[in-house]
């Protein structure tokens, strides 16, 4: 086994492939199970040797691929500290945040089977986790939505506008409302702790869904 530091090998890129491969799937399970799209939009295929359902809407795709691809420089330089997925009613308040919170050691012991098998592990049980976690949450009102956000570190922050990764797909400074949730409870679904990440998932969710925030 060996030490290495993330600059060794372009860790940092090997790690951001397999964090961006599990955020792609873990969005499309969520959107699945918490019912934001009709499940016929959903087929069924196996990943990390577990039955996950994946949208087939072309646009929805897009948006999730164009995302992550802007995501995944900040996670190969570690400037990425939480991925979320914000689901929002009809009148854009949130009423779920499902927090991707990651982490990377600055040294790295790792090896072939490190690498591959047991983070697998990990991350198949972390998607088995995510496929039933409607039974620890409460139904959604009709008509959510979604967003995507990415919190960084402080001197990421200041580069990101500089930075277009994709053309006319630039950083946009989130909503405050996004941001924060007023009257939320953290539910832990799971965390994950390996040699070259460790990641938390965990959602804050509004305790009263069914009732609009006072208007602004």
């Amino acid at each position: 086994m060996a030490t290495l530091t993330r600059q060794d090998l372009n860790f940092g890129q090997v790690v951001a492939d397999i964090l961006c491969e599990f955020l792609e799937v873990a969005i499309h399970l969520i959107l699945y199970v918490r019912e934001i799209y009709p499940s016929g939009i959903f087929e069924k295929r196996k990943k990390y040797n577990v039955p996950v359902q994946m949208s087939c809407h072309p646009e929805l795709n897009q948006y999730i691929q164009d995302t992550l691809h802007c995501v995944k420089p900040l996670i190969e330089k570690n400037e990425a500290e939480k991925v979320v997925l914000v689901i929002m009613d009809k009148e854009h308040h949130p009423v779920e945040r499902f927090v991707f919170e990651i982490s990377q050691p600055p040294l790295l012991s790792i090896s072939s089977e490190t690498l591959l098998s047991h983070v697998e592990q990990l991350l198949r049980a972390m998607i088995l986790k995510i496929s039933v976690c409607d039974a620890v949450l409460d139904h959604n009102p009709p008509g959510c939505t979604f967003t995507l956000l990415v919190h960084t570190r402080e001197a990421a922050t200041r580069n990101m506008e500089k930075v277009q990764v994709i053309k006319d797909f630039p950083w946009i400074v989130a909503d405050e409302q996004e941001v924060h949730m007023e009257e939320a409870k953290l539910i832990p679904l799971k965390t994950m702790t390996s040699n070259i990440l460790k990641m938390q998932l965990y959602v804050e969710e509004r305790t009263q869904k069914n009732v609009c925030s006072a208007n602004t």
